[in-house]
């Protein structure tokens, strides 16, 4: 309703048609893969793209926002089928959107804004790692019956039958790759994928390979939909409350993250509430269906923005295009073979596995160093599930220690003018004071009024006398609004830094982006230097 409220044109339309339709054809190999990987049947990961897309794209609080199976999910998926079967995966993915719509009523979707840095990228890396893990079997052809679920018995299962490896299928593995990443440099107007995907298939019939199919796996495809409801019993409803919560705080993270990326690239501003009250209604909605967990995928989004999507109109094409896909074509993904597919989900997991990010909190603080490692490595050789409150928790007590930490140091006399009045500043020159810990409760808001004045200024002055420390969370953050505000032609300067934090923002290269003479130690020297830009005096009255 707000995109016909503000109008809408026939040309936007096009774009956005255009654009629909492109994602539409990047999100099909995308959803079969994560279907298959999670251990259900194709149709499944087509159903949900369909289904959550299109209601993520209606009811959504992003207007470019692309909803569907994401990798994310598989590690979670594929656990609650180990444990719980078909139907507990239904109650549980159901259960999931229940939570998500209370979220959003609540008003918690600032909330969910606030977990570490550090903390995301250790599972999500540990996910990446996992997805790798599962496609070893398929890309390299190994004849494993039965796969042991646990990531080390998984490892040792295939070093053990490593003598069964099909040169065939690791070559389509291999080939898939190379397609996937090099046929950008092509065209980006079709995704490597799919075009990977359609010329391997066709090969693998032509000449009539020997390697397993989807067809060959899990039999025909279903083009089309069929109602599901599962048998509930009440009293077991507590056994689905820890992996319903899972999929809710993953489901939520990753959607409000798309869809602050997707602000940054089409300069708009989400509604997160209402986007988490989409998702939920979309993951009530979709398992009846026969879906999976969805939530806003970053990748298709970003296609999306690139394309000349900016309504949710290019959400909907999207989901119209996969089910024509599904409903015309759907007969021939049958014949998909595995290893293509090994391929695909080895290049996402790459995508997924942000190792630069990972290597870069490596070399910062060994707060945010404890909170990486652990949830990594309980994602990966534990669970999920208590990667993420595990880390939440340990978040939170390293925040703690830190305050002690800081409140029993010596207070340093820097920048200790007091200065309490901005009014006869010039015009051109903004100044914003951070006073406390530069940290992951409060990094978002942060940022958020650090773009929004310096975007208005030619010279923006942060004060940073009164930071004790700064985290990764933090640093990432103001790397974002220092590189937000250069393409917008301010010049950012900080003042005030203390040694502590200045050895953290050299650590983490955030001193790369700006000029050494743009790190001040006192106010009148940041003032100074600000009317060297503006060109006339600025002058201050406290």
């Amino acid at each position: 309703m707000s995109v016909l409220r503000h109008g809408y044109t026939k040309k936007q339309f096009s774009k956005d048609l255009f654009a629909g339709i492109i994602v539409g054809i990047v999100a099909l190999p995308l959803a079969i893969a994560f279907a298959v990987a999670s251990g259900v049947s194709p149709e499944k990961g087509l159903i949900t793209a369909v289904v959550a897309g299109l209601l993520i794209s209606v009811l959504g609080g992003s207007r470019v926002q692309i909803g569907g199976p994401t990798g994310a999910f598989i590690v979670i998926v594929y656990g609650i089928l180990q444990t719980h079967g078909l139907d507990g995966l239904i109650i549980s993915t159901m259960m999931a959107g229940v939570f998500l719509i209370l979220f959003g009523l609540l008003r918690m979707g600032s909330l969910l804004k606030f977990i570490p840095h550090p903390l995301i990228v250790g599972f999500t890396s540990g996910i990446a790692l996992v997805i790798f893990t599962t496609q070893i079997k398929d890309a390299l052809g190994l004849e494993i019956t039965n796969l042991p679920a646990d990531f080390l018995p998984k490892w040792g299962s295939y070093f053990s039958e490593i003598n069964t490896i099909n040169p065939l299928a690791l070559g389509i593995t291999v080939v898939t790759i190379l397609i996937t990443l090099f046929f950008r440099k092509v065209t980006t107007k079709i995704p490597g994928s799919f075009v990977a995907i359609v010329l391997i298939t066709a090969m693998v019939q032509l000449l009539d390979l020997p390697v397993t199919t989807i067809e060959s796996v899990f039999g025909e495809i279903p083009r089309s939909f069929q109602l599901a409801f599962p048998s509930i019993e009440f009293s077991e409803l507590g056994n689905y409350l820890a992996p319903a919560l899972t999929i809710a705080l993953l489901g939520g993270i990753e959607s409000l993250l798309s869809a602050v990326v997707a602000d940054g690239m089409i300069g708009g501003n989400h509604r997160s509430n209402t986007e988490l009250i989409a998702q939920g209604i979309a993951n009530v909605v979709t398992p009846i269906f026969g879906g999976i967990p969805a939530t806003g995928a970053i990748a298709r989004t970003a296609t999306n923005v690139k394309n000349g999507g900016r309504t949710p109109v290019s959400g909907i094409v999207h989901a119209i295009t996969l089910l024509l896909i599904m409903l015309f074509v759907g007969q021939w993904a049958k014949l998909i073979p595995m290893s293509c597919l090994a391929g695909i989900l080895i290049v996402v997991a790459y995508n997924m596995s942000e190792w630069r990010l990972f290597a870069s909190i490596l070399k910062g603080s060994g707060f945010d160093i404890l909170i990486l490692l652990v949830t990594f490595f309980l994602t990966v050789l534990v669970d999920l599930t208590y990667a993420i409150q595990i880390g939440i928790v340990l978040s939170a007590l390293l925040f703690m220690k830190r305050m002690a930490d800081a409140g029993t140091k010596t207070e340093m006399e820097i920048d200790s003018d007091v200065l309490e009045n901005y009014e006869t500043l010039p015009e051109g020159l903004a100044i914003y004071e951070i006073s406390g810990p530069f940290f992951f409760a409060s990094a978002k808001q942060y940022s958020a009024t650090l773009k929004s004045i310096g975007q208005q200024s030619k010279v923006l002055i942060i004060r940073m006398r009164h930071v004790p420390f700064i985290d990764s969370t933090g640093l990432h953050n103001l790397k974002d609004v220092i590189r937000d505000l250069h393409h917008s032609h301010t010049t950012v300067i900080l003042s005030g830094v203390r040694p502590e934090v200045l050895k953290e923002l050299e650590k983490n290269k955030v001193l790369d982006l700006l000029d050494q003479s743009m790190i001040l130690s006192t106010f009148d020297l940041a003032l100074q230097k600000a009317n060297d830009f503006l060109g006339h005096k600025a002058t201050f009255h406290s």
